[in-house]
């Protein structure tokens, strides 16, 4: 019988380096999301099941609604003296999306493993296995665990289906393909609850962002099938150090004549934070890749500097010119 699952295969060079290794260091990208924490937490988890010391890293801190993930409280901060033998990168297209966990100086003669399924990646490891026709990179690691002959249980298919579920908005992106759903099969089968990780991490929200959604919404502009809003130091100056509203690009993308989306977030550095996404048929990767960011055709990001106004002018013009292009 023919397998419904194709097989994704990774380096040989990646697996030899994962059998020899004994500490491990797995950086999540900055500002992480659920296949950032989801893939974080399978790979450390199933790392450690094959007896190995796993170190899990992210420079922010890993938000509670993914916390009924194996290995979530394991997840620092700070990995100063850390005696780790490889690093490896998930999720992450470039890397200065790993942030300060990253620091070259300390970790420069370790091997760099790169795991990520952005088309923009700039292949910055010493071994790259970039699978920009995966949905979600917990995707790739459940076909690593294939390759490992690592058994699927509870624990770990929880993991990968929740970065499937989130990078995929409850499977409805372009890329959910029938091999994807033979995926979310056999991890339900092993387990993983689809209704408690789609309610965690697509429907419930915190009063302090749904506060901060309110105040973004009034600053919402369409012009030209790009619809966006900005997210201003002063609005989440009293909802507790709640920084980016998450999931607002999703939902004013909704709007009957949007065809791109973008909200801008000003930080405290001078730099200001742009999440895209836009409908299928329209490319924001380019457009995030040229300001020095990455991610997919229909969701993607950036950090710019500038002021919040000023940045939101460029960008936006940047993004009607791509609703534009595909017009003609």
């Amino acid at each position: 019988m023919t397998d419904p699952i194709p097989t994704i295969a990774p380096p040989p060079e990646l697996l030899d380096a994962l059998e020899s290794a004994r500490r491990p260091l797995l950086i999540a990208h900055i500002s992480p999301d659920g296949d950032a924490i989801g893939s974080l937490t399978a790979m450390g988890y199933m790392l450690y099941r094959m007896g190995k010391d796993p170190i899990l890293a992210c420079q922010d801190k890993a938000p509670n609604t993914f916390n009924f993930l194996p290995f979530y409280d394991r997840i620092t901060q700070n990995v100063d003296g850390v005696n780790a033998d490889l690093v490896i990168a998930l999720d992450s297209s470039d890397p200065t999306r790993m942030g300060s966990i990253y620091d070259e100086a300390q970790f420069a003669d370790l091997p760099l493993i790169v795991i990520d399924h952005h088309i923009t990646n700039v292949y910055f490891g010493d071994v790259n296995w970039v699978e920009p026709g995966c949905c979600a990179t917990d995707e790739m690691i459940f076909h690593l665990a294939r390759a490992l002959n690592e058994t699927l249980d509870e624990a770990l298919a929880t993991a990968l289906l929740t970065g499937i579920v989130t990078d995929t908005r409850g499977f409805r992106t372009s890329n959910v393909t029938p091999a994807v759903m033979h995926i979310t099969g056999q991890l339900l089968d092993a387990g993983a609850p689809l209704a408690m990780i789609t309610e965690r991490t697509l429907d419930t929200r915190s009063m302090a962002l749904i506060q901060l959604w309110g105040r973004a919404l009034d600053t919402v502009e369409l012009a030209d099938g790009v619809i966006s809003a900005v997210n201003t130091i002063d609005m989440r100056r009293d909802l507790g150090g709640l920084i980016r509203a998450e999931g607002l690009v999703s939902f004013i993308l909704g709007a009957e004549e949007a065809k791109v989306a973008a909200v801008f977030t000003e930080m405290p550095d001078g730099k200001v934070e742009c999440s895209f996404r836009a409908l299928p048929g329209y490319d924001v990767a380019q457009i995030a890749f040229d300001f020095g960011g990455g991610g997919h055709p229909p969701a993607a990001g950036c950090t710019v500097d500038g002021d919040l106004p000023g940045v939101r002018r460029e960008v936006v013009a940047r993004l009607q010119e791509v609703v534009r292009t595909k017009a003609r």
